[in-house]
């Protein structure tokens, strides 16, 4: 497991905790929620440049590059759509919508430091 895997663990989780918590607690997406999200595709976009740098260096994946583009294109689009959503339906619900984000990220993460490596 690469540094990227880790800070997508961390970011992920705290903001699974922090959506659910909301959505627990009937609140309506807010900034704290919002912002969490953001984080993940923040480490996501990190993540990408990362992988842009160590490929153009010459460094090789081990897997399929297309599978593990694939799942990083994907990874970065969740959190668009989720964010997408929680400001359409402003329900305590979207919350749990942007809760998975947190969890798929890091399940896509390992994945791709599976392909990686």
């Amino acid at each position: 497991m690469d540094a990227y895997f880790y800070i997508i663990l961390v970011v992920g989780l705290l903001s699974t905790i922090i959506c659910v918590a909301a959505g627990i607690m009937k609140k309506a997406p807010n900034d704290t929620t919002i912002l969490s999200v953001a984080a993940v595709e923040l480490s996501l976009v990190v993540y990408l440049v990362g992988s842009v740098v160590r490929v153009a260096s010459g460094e090789q994946i081990a897997g399929e590059p297309w599978e593990f583009w694939g799942y990083l294109a994907t990874a970065l689009l969740l959190p668009i759509g989720a964010v997408y959503w929680a400001i359409l339906e402003r329900t305590r619900w979207s919350n749990f919508v942007l809760a998975a984000v947190g969890v798929t990220a890091l399940v896509m993460a390992a994945r791709m430091n599976q392909i990686w490596y």
